[in-house]
């Protein structure tokens, strides 16, 4: 199990993620359009800069739903490699078959 600080860090930059999305996405197509000046571009490079920096989706890290397990997670099931060997033992995971021989 991750530690309870680094799970809830990841889901406060989840929530600033979504909060600022719409500005930072105004702001990039501004700063990208090569039809505008030089001036307006640079206006608002500054302003995206402004923005709290775990507002990037970047800073967001995928994490296991089950453990919060930062490494090995499978997008597809948001859980980690050892979760879902765990949960398909038991038989938990349908359509998740262990192969044994």
């Amino acid at each position: 199990m991750a530690k309870k600080s680094s799970i809830e860090k990841n889901k406060r930059r989840m929530k600033l993620v979504k909060q600022f999305a719409g500005r930072r996405e105004r702001l990039k197509a501004i700063a990208n359009n090569e039809t505008l000046s030089m001036e307006e571009r640079f206006e608002a490079r500054l302003k995206l800069a402004e923005l709290p920096r775990n507002s990037a989706a970047g800073r967001v890290r995928n994490r296991c739903e089950v453990t919060g397990r930062p490494r090995a997670v499978y997008r597809k099931m948001k859980m980690s490699r050892i979760a879902v060997r765990d949960l398909g033992s038991r038989g938990l995971v349908p359509g998740l078959v262990k192969s044994s021989w």
